[in-house]
């Protein structure tokens, strides 16, 4: 779906910074105002537009529609989306969601595994997102799986904000924040036990793989809690909101994002062992997984949820290097 690019309204250059966060604030709530509002889905409307599609939400897609508009209201202010985001959404299935970032952000990209939902998305905006078709927003639907997403048009995505299906968050979320460095927010909803582990802290009992591997992109903080009556159909369930801001830089270290999570993964796999124990097989030996773990400064008694990234990034520099055959 292609509309007329959005071209904010241009600024004079102001004296001093503090004027310059000024005008771009003013610029944003200007912007915001003027803009034809979208119409929120209801639970009365989410049923009869899926209805009339003929689509059932699946367990296999992992699909549960949000049908209260003040949680939708709720996530895009927790996202802090602005009119000069572009925003990245994964699995708008029936456009609540998409809807609440139309009256907000600059640009939105839907990605959409769901081909009747696909289908349907743009007639669902063009009724209720009037602003799309004045040129006030833009928005474009990229049919595809998330996990195997490699490009999005336009320009790059400042900030991502989702539904996440149960299934797939954890491999969705960081296959995004890996292949779009331009994201400098996220702001996700997911299942209550997959928030409580990525916002989770070393030592937490649920600290582990997404815990760590979230934090070499990201800062990462719970955002809220979310009950169950807010979707159709009502999981078995609760959820929760995570905010995810960008770091500026990954953790300083000589490895490879690919051989630090390769650590990680090894570590966790089997949590209750020490990690001299536990790493054996990704250094060589016990004996080799002790000296990588001296030799980084970590004591190889400890288990790998007590390890932060910057620990686990210090310990992939020193992995026994293996013989050639």
């Amino acid at each position: 779906m292609s509309e007329t690019p959005y071209s904010p309204p241009p600024l004079t250059e102001p004296a001093e910074p503090a004027a310059a966060a000024a005008a771009a604030a003013a610029a944003d709530a200007e912007s915001a105002a003027d803009r034809l509002p979208a119409r929120l889905l209801g639970p009365a409307e989410v049923r009869r537009l899926a209805d009339r599609l003929g689509v059932s939400p699946t367990k296999k897609l992992g699909q549960n529609f949000v049908i209260d508009p003040n949680t939708i209201r709720r996530i895009v202010r927790a996202g802090d989306v602005t009119a000069e985001d572009v925003v990245v959404e994964v699995g708008p299935g029936l456009g609540s969601l998409t809807l609440g970032l139309l009256d907000v952000a600059r640009r939105v990209v839907a990605v959409e595994i769901d081909p009747a939902l696909a289908a349907a998305l743009p007639d669902t905006l063009a009724e209720h997102a009037p602003g799309v078709a004045a040129g006030q927003v833009e928005f474009e639907l990229v049919r595809a799986d998330a996990l195997r997403v490699t490009e999005l048009p336009g320009p790059p995505p400042t900030a991502l904000v989702a539904n996440l299906p149960y299934n797939v968050a954890v491999p969705v979320l960081l296959h995004m924040l890996e292949r779009f460095p331009s994201i400098e927010r996220t702001l996700i909803m997911v299942q209550a036990e997959v928030a409580d582990r990525l916002a989770a802290e070393p030592g937490s009992r649920v600290y582990g793989v997404p815990s760590v591997k979230a934090r070499w992109y990201a800062d990462v903080k719970r955002a809220g809690a979310i009950g169950r009556n807010v979707f159709w159909p009502a999981p078995n369930v609760d959820s929760g909101l995570v905010r995810l801001d960008r770091r500026d830089v990954p953790p300083t270290t000589g490895a490879e994002r690919r051989d630090v999570f390769a650590a990680v993964d090894a570590a966790f796999a089997q949590r209750r062992k020490t990690l001299r124990s536990a790493l054996s097989g990704w250094a060589g030996s016990p004996a080799a997984a002790e000296q990588a773990l001296t030799a980084a400064g970590i004591a190889p008694g400890a288990r790998g949820e007590t390890l932060t990234v910057e620990e686990f990034a210090r310990l992939a520099e020193h992995r026994p290097r293996r013989e050639q055959s």
